[in-house]
């Protein structure tokens, strides 16, 4: 016979399970609404789809695109399939929902939250205006989510129960983040700090040491080893952490240095783009960690949920403040913040309270959402390339965006130009059409003044090209500080034709 307890804990687990599939429902809705009509929301997702096509064909001379091999290779086998890039995109939509579902899962059964709590966890982390984004696009943040949820998962394991293998599963894990994000690397050193905090000897043995960095060695060498089969040198993976760290020559909107202390941006995208609570939470989980280790409740020897999730957070905040910023920046942050609000929301508030101000943060999440992503659609880019299929325009010149390129058949080609100089060079070559994509506005590559003042054989308005999510998304690549950021969107947002078609005689 089962025990009263062991019945009351599998009603808590069934109950808690029923919350979490109803919230991961929401959230998918809410990622897939309308997705057939957004389009590529930037370049990266049209370069990554492009540089997956390549792959598939045999041409591996951009593997180690965006230090990315793992996440580019996984989508090989679709591109296999189909080059339709909303496919791409969907996989990469239910990716970030198995992640978020990963994360939650486990933070609702370390803490024990309730199926109410549960749901406010999901939905409070899965409503966030930037994960959304990043989860009806087509870069290797969603798939970084399932890594990261991965990893708490296992080294929260491996302080509670200190073993080697454990250890070593950390690492293994670790070890597949930095083959789909290059940003895996800022782990380590919060890795370094929790594992100082718990300091059980287990890194004593000299023996694990070369087993973990085998571990993480593994990918560097495979990959190289496979970079080489294909001609490419062995060290070109290594060379783009260098070229990202020091770059050679600032990038075309005139950004080279990489760091940049500013410790207001991330609060003030927080506080004016996701939930106050996100904010809350974070200072209230201080305040209760901070009381608690007054009151002899220490971390060392029995790592709590609260505390370790705090870590996370803070010192991923710190730690990009001081680089080159943009929202991605805190990808690996919201779920660890969302969970912060709740985790400290249930100690200091009855369930009733807790649950209604979880509800209103989703609320202005919503409401955020429908202005920054669903307000804008439909993409005008199909109309687009239906007009240059309607003309004959089989090869077209595009500035900086390369948003049209999914929507042009296997006869159409594009090229993408950083400079209106760049023309005649292409003219020669018998191109048809420049299409002066708004794109470049937000990228802040202002060069094309002379085409601008032509007149346009068509024009049309691109309200996705002027949210201000979408600018504060590039700060990294432009190097603008938060305020100059938001100017550059007000300016953009002035035009009411940004996409432009002109014939290129």
């Amino acid at each position: 016979m089962h025990s009263p307890a062991g019945t009351n804990n599998g009603h808590q687990t069934s109950n808690r399970l029923l919350w979490l599939l109803a919230a991961l429902l929401a959230v998918a809705l809410l990622r897939l609404w309308r997705l057939p009509e957004a389009g590529p929301p930037d370049f990266d997702s049209v370069r990554n789809w492009q540089v997956i096509q390549e792959l598939a064909q045999g041409n591996f001379a951009h593997l180690f695109h965006h230090g990315s091999p793992g996440f580019l290779l996984l989508y090989v086998p679709v591109a296999a399939i189909t080059r339709d890039f909303l496919v791409f995109q969907t996989i990469n939509a239910l990716l970030g929902l198995l992640g978020l579902s990963i994360f939650a899962a486990w933070v609702a059964k370390k803490a024990e939250l309730t199926g109410l709590e549960t749901a406010g966890l999901v939905l409070l982390g899965g409503t966030s205006l930037l994960l959304t984004f990043s989860g009806r696009d087509f870069t290797m943040s969603s798939v970084s989510l399932v890594v990261f949820a991965g990893l708490l998962r296992s080294h929260f394991a491996r302080l509670q129960r200190p073993s080697s293998a454990m250890a070593l599963r950390v690492a293994a894990w670790l070890a597949v983040g930095l083959c789909v994000n290059y940003k895996f690397l800022f782990t380590l050193p919060i890795l370094a700090v929790l594992e100082m905090v718990q300091a059980d000897g287990l890194w004593r043995q000299r023996v694990l040491w070369w087993r973990a960095l085998l571990v993480l060695a593994a990918p560097y060498v495979l990959f190289g080893a496979l970079g080489v089969l294909v001609g490419l040198p062995w060290y070109r993976w290594l060379g783009f952490y260098i070229r990202t760290v020091v770059p050679v020559a600032a990038n075309v909107a005139g950004r080279q240095t990489t760091l940049h202390l500013d410790l207001l941006y991330y609060v003030r995208y927080l506080a004016g783009y996701e939930s106050p609570l996100l904010l809350v939470g974070l200072v209230l989980a201080a305040w209760l960690v901070w009381r608690d280790w007054r009151r002899g409740a220490g971390f060392r020897g029995r790592p709590l949920l609260l505390p370790y999730l705090l870590v996370w957070a803070g010192c991923l905040l710190a730690g990009m403040s001081l680089l080159i910023k943009a929202p991605r920046g805190l990808l690996l942050a919201y779920l660890p913040l969302a969970a912060l609000a709740v985790l400290g929301g249930r100690r200091v508030l009855p369930a009733w309270a807790l649950a209604g101000m979880v509800l209103a943060a989703v609320g202005l999440n919503l409401l955020r959402i429908q202005r920054e992503l669903y307000a804008p659609l439909p993409t005008r880019y199909p109309q687009v390339a239906a007009w240059l299929q309607q003309h004959g325009g089989t090869k077209v010149v595009s500035t900086v965006g390369a948003g049209l390129a999914p929507y042009l058949n296997e006869r159409q080609s594009m090229v993408i130009i950083t400079d209106e100089r760049q023309l005649a060079g292409l003219r020669a070559l018998g191109y048809q059409y420049v299409f002066l994509d708004g794109y470049w506005r937000v990228a802040g590559v202002p060069r094309f003044d002379s085409l601008r003042r032509q007149v346009p054989v068509a024009a049309w308005a691109a309200p996705e090209l002027q949210r201000p999510l979408l600018f504060l998304e590039h700060s990294e690549f432009t190097g603008l500080e938060y305020a100059e950021t938001l100017a550059a969107w007000r300016a953009a947002a002035a035009d009411t034709l940004p996409l432009r078609l002109y014939r290129l005689n």
